[in-house]
């Protein structure tokens, strides 16, 4: 005959005992389970660190003036840029997760020594003349509207011939490459290896004729072989867009919204891997759909007047003032009067990963 024996239930306080112990060892082997962290780890939608911000170009400019006068370029420094710290990023100098953006200033008679990085970078002109960037010993033509680019590994510095300072923005996945650790930096000349100052760089002359490849480019380039996308092209394409709409064509993204996306001729893709650039116009009175993305992007007005709504929240735009909108943010445009702006988005790593979804949102206005 069997013995009774009597089962005692663990106490409230007893199992908590253990369950703060099973814990305490989780963590002295550094290990973290699941179920305390399944919605920050696993949301129902992106819940971006990153935080709609905008940086008004009234405020950035002085700044870098006065930064033009107190701060040498050269060696150590390397450049006198001056990066957009999203607020939502814990002071690092990222305006996304993925995306980093500056003004650059670089004054009269000044040299940006050259260098090179693994991180993929562009320049968006949207102030001055007289600065060219040289580019694996290219020399490029700076311009207002302009973008130009500046593919990983590739040297390149910058130089002004003229006597007026100048600005534009600089747009790089250094924040990308930080969290793959796949960054090298390397320094190159201290002099420009190529001091000329032709209205066309090399890479224009060979490849910028519409519809037309050289045969001696025929192998496919993961970035775009074109250092210079000028802004006369730019404008005409987008001009002839709203003109087709008007003459009944559908040639346009939405009603009043023309755009472009700079691409590789070798690929028919984004201008580099990391990277996508767009132009987008919006003729005066255009209300673009409100609309939420995967992955984030960064736009600068480059003319004209309008506003952007952020996550609800509405924002007055002027020329030059940068704006970030993160994953899933909802947003959406108003132009006052003509209102251009470039956009500049991690839109190629999203797709790629399959990991793109939109959606077009019932209005906040």
């Amino acid at each position: 005959m069997k013995a009774h024996v009597e089962t005692v239930e663990p106490t409230v306080e007893q199992e908590t005992a253990e369950l703060q112990r099973l814990y305490a060892d989780f963590a002295s082997e550094h290990l973290v389970p699941l179920w305390t962290q399944l919605d920050e780890l696993m949301p129902v939608s992106p819940a971006p660190a990153a935080r709609p911000w905008v940086w008004r170009w009234s405020r950035l400019l002085p700044l870098a003036e006065r930064a033009g006068a107190l701060v040498p370029v050269g060696r150590g420094g390397e450049r006198r840029a001056i990066a957009l710290a999203n607020p939502g990023l814990g002071g690092r100098p990222y305006a996304t997760p993925t995306l980093w953006a500056a003004i650059q200033y670089l004054g009269p008679n000044e040299t940006a020594p050259e260098h090179r990085h693994s991180q993929n970078a562009f320049r968006f002109v949207v102030e001055g003349e007289g600065v060219w960037t040289v580019v694996n010993g290219d020399p490029v033509r700076m311009s207002r509207g302009d973008l130009l680019l500046t593919p990983g590994w590739t040297f390149h510095g910058h130089h002004n011939v003229g006597d007026r300072p100048m600005a534009w923005i600089d747009g790089l996945d250094i924040p990308l490459a930080h969290y793959l650790d796949v960054g090298f930096f390397e320094f190159g000349a201290d002099r420009l290896t190529n001091r000329a100052t032709p209205d066309l760089s090399a890479s224009e002359r060979l490849w910028c004729h519409p519809g037309l490849r050289p045969l001696s480019g025929l192998q496919d380039t993961a970035s775009s072989p074109i250092a210079a996308y000028r802004w006369p092209y730019t404008d005409r394409a987008l001009r002839e867009q709203l003109l087709l709409e008007e003459e009944g064509h559908a040639a346009t993204v939405e009603p009043g919204h023309a755009a472009v996306r700079y691409v590789n001729p070798t690929t028919g893709g984004d201008v580099m891997p990391t990277i996508r650039a767009e132009f987008h116009r919006l003729r005066a009175g255009t209300e673009t759909a409100l609309r939420r993305e995967v992955g984030s992007s960064v736009f600068q007005v480059f003319d004209g007047r309008g506003s952007v709504v952020l996550g609800g929240t509405e924002h007055e735009l002027e020329r030059g003032d940068l704006f970030v909108v993160p994953s899933w943010v909802p947003y959406a445009l108003r132009a006052e009067q003509q209102l251009d702006l470039f956009r500049f988005s991690d839109a190629p790593v999203v797709e790629r990963l399959h990991f793109a979804r939109s959606r077009i949102e019932e209005s906040q206005r």
